[in-house]
């Protein structure tokens, strides 16, 4: 086993990541919860700027979905240590071809566990029975694998407790077969959990991520699975859950996620909760860095990027936004003031992003429309470049009719410090 750094967000393909940066047999606990194959596709609204992008889920058939995961779970069984447990969080749509394939890398002797995760949930299907439950298939690595019920223990029923009272303090430990006796810790975990519900739709822990897992579900699996100051891992950690998890109650970690729009949501959900900064109790690595990354990136994780590296704020709906793709408010106000108050400050410019080589003038001929509809006399408008005839527009704009757009390049962009221009 190799030193490997810790309390590090990584934004990067998994497959990528994990070999450059995690030694062999280095991690105790890895979580993942990988898309569903489900063959949908969400409209995703992330933090609490509900930045909208297209998240999806989709992998074609069984088969090519297991083609997609199975290098990534070589890469998990080669870091975790031969004491260590890896949980693989699905659903009906692929756990039973993912058991398989589990069972191939892993073993089947160190299977430990198929944990139901059931909950309540609105709709109902005429042609089934409700789909009330996913699924965590447990593995340990090794032959021995660190295990504490105690966190995950349930008081007895009314009628255990009367029936066996008299064994209540004779403590010699749970059994495989019957109840032989009532640890006073309460009832031994059973493989079906019934009581930890999603996050409900209104709930203010809700990040917009369509697949979010409540805290309290990733609290019992790094409870019960690992020791404090254990390193866990989450090579597809989305919202942040499992880092939240891991770091309040001790562990080291690190995560790894694609989208610098999600990774970015960890950090500031990391201070916003437990109040860990970035630069001193956790690193944000391999964010995008070149022109040619950006180019790469989804036009929706690109505008998120752009504006907020602008210091601006992302607006709340990026389809018919009608030209306004985010704001940007006075360096002293953002100082001054925090969150839902910006919506009340009329002192903002507007911000437009394009994902585009050359910018035209008929862009910048909707940017100044949406300027006007806005009552806005500056505005700033993001590009890899702009047209001559867009840098001739922009001239004329700001002589004739008093608009002043700034036009900015990515490139110019990339050397700018996140913080509010004035």
């Amino acid at each position: 086993m190799g030193f490997m750094d810790t309390n590090i967000i990584y934004c990067g393909d998994n497959l990528e990541v994990l070999p450059k940066y995690v030694p062999n047999e280095s991690v105790d606990l890895i979580y993942i919860d990988p898309p569903f194959n489900s063959s949908r596709n969400y409209e995703v609204f992330w933090g609490e700027s509900q930045e909208r992008r297209a998240f999806e889920d989709r992998f074609g058939d069984a088969m090519c979905y297991i083609e997609w995961i199975r290098p990534r779970l070589k890469e998990i069984q080669r870091i975790l240590k031969n004491t260590g447990s890896f949980v693989y969080h699905c659903d009906w749509h692929a756990s039973h071809y993912v058991k398989v394939e589990l069972d191939r890398l892993f073993g089947f002797d160190n299977f430990q566990n198929e944990i139901i995760w059931y909950y309540r949930g609105a709709g109902l299907s005429k042609k089934r029975y409700a789909r009330r439950h996913e699924v965590l298939l447990w593995y340990s690595k090794g032959t021995t694998c660190y295990f504490n019920p105690d966190p995950a223990r349930q008081a007895y029923a009314p009628a255990t407790i009367e029936r066996f009272s008299h064994y209540i303090g004779n403590v010699r430990g749970d059994h495989d077969y019957g109840v032989q006796t009532l640890n006073p810790k309460g009832k031994h975990p059973d493989d079906v959990w019934i009581d930890i519900q999603p996050e409900a739709p209104s709930s203010r822990a809700r990040l917009g991520y369509p697949t979010q897992k409540p805290l309290p579900l990733l609290e019992r699996i790094i409870l019960t699975m690992s020791k404090s100051g254990d390193i866990v891992a989450d090579p597809f950690c989305g919202c942040g859950t499992t880092l939240e998890a891991a770091a309040k109650h001790k562990r080291k970690w690190i995560g790894v996620d694609f989208s610098p729009t999600a990774c970015r949501l960890m950090a500031d959900r990391l201070e916003k909760n437990l109040g860990l900064k970035e630069g001193i109790d956790f690193i944000l690595k391999d964010m995008p860095k070149t022109v040619e990354q950006l180019h790469r990136m989804p036009p929706f994780e690109f505008q998120n990027w752009a504006v907020v590296a602008l210091g601006g704020i992302p607006n709340k709906v990026k389809v018919g936004d009608y030209g306004i793709d985010g704001r940007l408010y006075l360096a002293d106000m953002v100082k001054e003031h925090k969150g839902d108050f910006f919506e009340a400050l009329d002192k903002w410019y507007p911000i437009q992003v394009k994902q585009q080589d050359k910018v035209g003038r008929p862009d910048i001929d909707k940017f100044q429309t949406a300027m006007r509809r806005d009552k806005r006399l500056k505005g700033y408008f993001i590009a890899f470049g702009f047209s001559s005839d867009a840098t001739t527009e922009i001239k004329r704009a700001q002589k004739v009719d008093g608009l002043e757009i700034v036009p900015i390049t990515v490139d110019e962009l990339l050397g700018y410090e996140k913080t509010a221009l004035s």
